[in-house]
C-alpha cells in the first residue's frame, strides 16, 4: 500500500528518532512511504490558541502539499491528525477550500488506527523487556475515539507487561499552549497524574503523542524517577 507520512512539527525538530521509526515500522508492514516535501506545520498551537484567522494561510499550505496523489496520510500525533481533520469546519466560510480539505481530512490516519483498522495488524513482531504503563492522549481517544488501537498493538509486543494504574484517561496537563497560559494548573495535574503512573514501578512511559510524553517526561525526570519515556512507534520497533 501506498501511504503519505505527516512528520509533525515535533517530529521533524525534536523527536526525529519517533518519525524514522514510524517509517520503518510502515515499511515493514509493506507500505510504500511517500514524504510530500512542502507540508509544514498544521497550525495546532495557533488554533489552540484561537488564532483560527492566522492559522489558515497554514492550512492551505498543507492541504495543497498533500493533494498530489490520494494515498492515506499517516501521522505519529493524534493531536496534529485531529486538528488536520477539523480544517473544513474553519474553512467553512470558503466553500472550495473546505470541500479541498474535507478530502485531506478523510485520508488522515494516525499510526495506531492505521496499523490496526486499515492494515488489520495486531503483532508487528516487537519484543521489549519490562513493564510499562500507556498514556492515552486526549485528542487521540477523546476527539477521535482511538482507544483500544494502541492497546492491542502494545499488549502483543512480546516481553512487555502493561500495568494498570488510577484515572488513565485523565489529562496530563499538556493541552498545547494551556500549559503555558495556565502554567500552575497545567503543573499540578502532570504532578497528579505522574503520581498515578508511577504506582506500579514501570520500566517504560509509552503513549501516541509526543506533546503529552515531553510534559509528562519532564515532570517524571524532576522527580528523579527512572522511566523510560518512549514513543509507540518506537516501542513496535523494537526487537
Amino acid at each position: 500500500m501506498n501511504v503519505n507520512f505527516f512528520v509533525t512539527c515535533i517530529g521533524d525538530a525534536i523527536k526525529s528518532r519517533m518519525a524514522r521509526d514510524t517509517v520503518l515500522l510502515l515499511e515493514q508492514l509493506g507500505c510504500r512511504v511517500s514524504f510530500p516535501e512542502k507540508q509544514g506545520c498544521c497550525g495546532q498551537p495557533a488554533i489552540n490558541s484561537g488564532y483560527i484567522n492566522e492559522a489558515i494561510p497554514g492550512m492551505k499550505n498543507l492541504i495543497t502539499a498533500l493533494e498530489d496523489n490520494d494515498y492515506p496520510i499517516v501521522s505519529p500525533a493524534g493531536s496534529c491528525t485531529y486538528a488536520m481533520k477539523s480544517y473544513p469546519g474553519y474553512l467553512a466560510n470558503e466553500p472550495e477550500w473546505a470541500a479541498r480539505a474535507e478530502k485531506v481530512a478523510a485520508r488522515m490516519y494516525d499510526l495506531t488506527s492505521f496499523i490496526v483498522n486499515t492494515l488489520g495488524v495486531v503483532d508487528v513482531g516487537a519484543r521489549l523487556q519490562g513493564k510499562a504503563v500507556y498514556h492515552p492522549s486526549c485528542s487521540l481517544f477523546r476527539k477521535m475515539g482511538v482507544k483500544e488501537e494502541p492497546l492491542a498493538l502494545l499488549h502483543h509486543v512480546q516481553g512487555l507487561e502493561l500495568l494498570p494504574f488510577s484515572h488513565p484517561e485523565t489529562c496530563c496537563g499538556f493541552g498545547g499552549t494551556f500549559s503555558v497560559k495556565m502554567a500552575e494548573i497545567s503543573g499540578e495535574m502532570v504532578k497528579e497524574k505522574s503520581v498515578h503512573l508511577m504506582e506500579g514501578q514501570p520500566d517504560y512511559l509509552i503513549g501516541a503523542d509526543v506533546s503529552c510524553l515531553l510534559n509528562i517526561g519532564g515532570r517524571l525526570q524532576r522527580e528523579g524517577r527512572p522511566v523510560k519515556v518512549m514513543h509507540i512507534a518506537e516501542v513496535l520497533m523494537s526487537r
